[in-house]
């Protein structure tokens, strides 16, 4: 990392850096020293390998940093030199800063390799520490000795040196969190300045990883990192330019500190904010592939990482501290869009952002976990937000991905599916949106391949991924939340089912025919003897079995009133289910005298004994109907058909509700995606917090 070293083959023997971390006080005012410090290109690390590779090369320069730098101080020399240069940035060209720029992006990179090497071998009370070390009286009586005489030799502190007590106070961590907040929100992204960016996001992760590392479940109110990161007076600027970065997308530059143009470098805060980006944006990479889920995760990363950060940085700062007053979570729950008058809408406005750019970012890479977890805060707590998605007339493109991402549950993880269903589920909240995904409709979905289909709509499709993911989960995951949600998404739109394609219809009656031989089949295991060879599975309890059973009727009973509410409320307009139940009248006959089915039931025999009644009746007089007469007296009879004569049922209504400590889902959640998909690669034998299996 000497004078424009471009490799880091050989760091250890790098004079300026053996000096650095070694026991001699170097102070913030040595321009010289800092300037070869700084003056050097870098290769960022692209991935975990050269993240290792590097790591290797460190090690024993870091070594020699913890054991010296508690008495030399020159940790906070490096950080007062950042502070230096990030202030001057503010008042300098473009032109002028060019410089500045490149010298302050490397004091930072410096800083953070060092902050992610004492948080990964020991601790924040140590990593303050090291923000906090002053150099001891002994090498500042050096140091003076060695101007005066213009000495050569580099006067060393013996091992015996006594230490002054380190008084901990964060201030000097306090002004450092103040400076790599102003980099983001004061600066405007430009060619040059994009990696300054992507290192002073990169930086907070790195700080906040502290979580990752400690030796026991620290609370995060306990730690000065957070508080200090949390008490942020600049909470709606800095969640204000992330989401900005996330929304506009800018591709990283080819080189890091290119040339730039003439003009004023910085603007007002509320100014950079609108004009945040002012370079060209380029070919959008992600548009030019179909790629999805984990191939796009990787893309996103390698073209868009200033955006990859800054979204997992969001999710970092909203899913932590939801106990307290969380500042982060706060702005976020309450931006509005910039195109609205500031007085429309219910509650503060924390910041505004442009919804479109936000929404159409979101259906573009919404197949990758971390949008759909910013996707789910949004609508779930930001009402402006999700009134705005419901107004959009081309939510297929929102849909749509999320749909792909449960056909491709296998290639998924748990929690992206989880996730995927309850944005479903929340979506399906609205009246609006169940009756708007009916009338938009598909032509040849190639990646739908379990059948070919000309034409369906966007509400038939969505009908057939989540009762395909209600099948998946019966063989697969047997995760009794997950049926819920899917149930729930169908209850909701089963009141505004219309003009369903005939295979919806038959795999909608298929579902409850399924689970109705499931039922049949675990029924009669448990009326056999214990000895019986009807037991198949022997490592099952019959306790677990009528567990299994309890929860099979509740999912069959919420089928048949699904059936039921598209029959009660649409059965007009979906005649090709009445066919199908006609066709499949016998699935019911098992369930009739059932205590737990047979209201619903009766309901489903009465349309089917009408429908049944009008059939026979031309058949007498035609003889053999095809399937084109029967649809034509399905629908004549639909007509004269009233839904007064069935019975009765509460409106089938659900409202997702977060867990209680969702906490403990989403932070393990967050800091999986992090280590996985973020550009800053931690050691993964170090990690201590999280159990959540954590591929880096």
């Amino acid at each position: 990392m000497g004078i424009n070293v471009s490799r880091n083959a050989d760091l250890a023997s790098n004079e300026t850096l053996l000096r650095f971390v070694g026991r001699q006080h170097i102070a913030h005012d040595d321009e010289a020293f800092w300037n070869g410090l700084l003056n050097y290109n870098i290769v960022m690390p692209e991935n975990s390998q050269d993240q290792l590779s590097l790591d290797s090369r460190l090690e024993t320069l870091c070594q020699s940093f913890i054991v010296n730098n508690l008495k030399t101080g020159n940790f906070g020399s490096l950080v007062t030199v950042f502070l230096e240069k990030a202030t001057e940035l503010l008042s300098l060209s473009d032109q002028e800063s060019n410089m500045h720029v490149w010298q302050t992006f490397n004091a930072l990179f410096i800083i953070r390799t060092l902050i992610k090497y004492i948080n990964e071998t020991g601790s924040e009370f140590q990593l303050l520490q090291h923000f906090e070390a002053m150099p001891s009286a002994e090498l500042l009586k050096a140091a003076e000795e060695q101007q005066q005489e213009s000495a050569t030799i580099a006067i060393e502190a013996t091992e015996q040196a006594a230490l002054a007590p380190l008084i901990v106070d964060g201030a000097k961590f306090e002004t450092f969190i103040d400076a790599l907040v102003n980099l983001i929100v004061v600066i405007p992204v430009k060619e040059f300045t994009y990696h300054l960016h992507l290192e002073s996001v990169n930086t907070l992760i790195t700080l906040l990883a502290v979580h990752l590392f400690a030796q026991q479940q620290q609370p995060t109110d306990k730690s000065i990192v957070f508080r200090t990161i949390y008490k942020c007076q600049h909470a709606n600027v800095l969640m204000s330019a992330l989401l900005h970065f996330v929304a506009r997308m800018v591709e990283v530059p080819h080189t890091m500190f290119g040339s730039s143009s003439a003009g004023s470098f910085v603007f007002g805060i509320a100014e950079s904010l609108l004009s945040i980006f002012t370079f060209r944006k380029q070919q959008d990479v992600l548009k030019t592939t179909s790629a999805t889920g984990g191939e796009l995760s990787q893309q996103f990363r390698t073209h868009y990482p200033l955006a990859n950060q800054s979204l997992l940085l969001i999710l970092i700062l909203t899913n932590h501290c939801t106990a307290q007053d969380n500042a982060y979570r706060t702005s976020l729950f309450g931006c509005a869009d910039s195109k609205d008058s500031p007085k429309q809408g219910s509650g503060a406005v924390s910041f505004q952002i442009d919804f479109s750019a936000v929404y159409e970012t979101l259906c573009r890479i919404v197949t990758i976990d971390q949008a759909t977890l910013l996707l789910y805060l949004l609508l779930h707590r930001n009402e402006r937000f999700y009134r705005f998605v419901m107004q959009q007339q081309d939510l297929e493109q929102l849909v749509i991905p999320i749909l792909q991402t449960l056909y491709n549950a296998p290639d998924s993880n748990s929690h992206h599916i989880y996730m995927s269903l309850i944005v479903l589920l929340i979506l399906s909240e609205d009246e609006g949106f169940n009756k708007n995904v009916h009338t938009i409709l598909l032509k040849n979905i190639q990646w739908y391949t379990e059948r070919t289909i000309s034409e369906i709509s966007l509400g038939g499709i969505l009908i057939l991924i989540v009762i395909r993911t209600i099948q998946y989960n019966m063989l697969k995951m047997r995760d009794k939340y997950l049926h819920t949600n899917c149930l729930a998404a169908l209850a909701n739109m089963s009141g505004h089912f219309r003009s369903l394609h005939p295979y919806v219809a038959q795999r909608l009656v298929s579902l409850f025919e399924t689970l109705a031989r499931k039922h049949t089949r675990l029924d009669a295991q448990l009326k056999e003897p214990a000895d019986s060879a009807v037991f198949v599975n022997v490592s099952t309890s019959p306790e677990d079995m009528m567990q299994d059973l309890s929860v099979l009727e509740e999912v069959l009973r919420m089928v048949l009133e699904i059936l039921n509410s598209c029959l009660t409320n649409q059965l007009v307009y979906c005649p090709n289910l009445v066919y199908t139940l006609l066709y499949k009248r016998s699935v019911f006959e098992g369930f009739r005298s059932h205590h737990a089915f047979q209201d619903v039931i009766q309901n489903i025999d009465m349309v089917v004994g009408f429908f049944s009644s009008r059939l026979q009746r031309v058949q007498e007089q035609r003889g053999e109907l095809g399937v084109n007469e029967v649809l034509e007296v399905i629908s004549k009879g639909a007509s004269q058909w009233s839904s007064d004569r069935l019975r009765k049922f509460p409106d089938l209504k659900f409202k997702y509700v977060e867990e209680d400590a969702p906490e403990e889902f989403f932070i393990p959640y967050v800091w999986t995606l992090v280590c996985k998909y973020g550009c800053v690669h931690f050691s993964s034998e170090s990690i201590k917090s999280v159990t959540t299996d954590i591929a880096c």
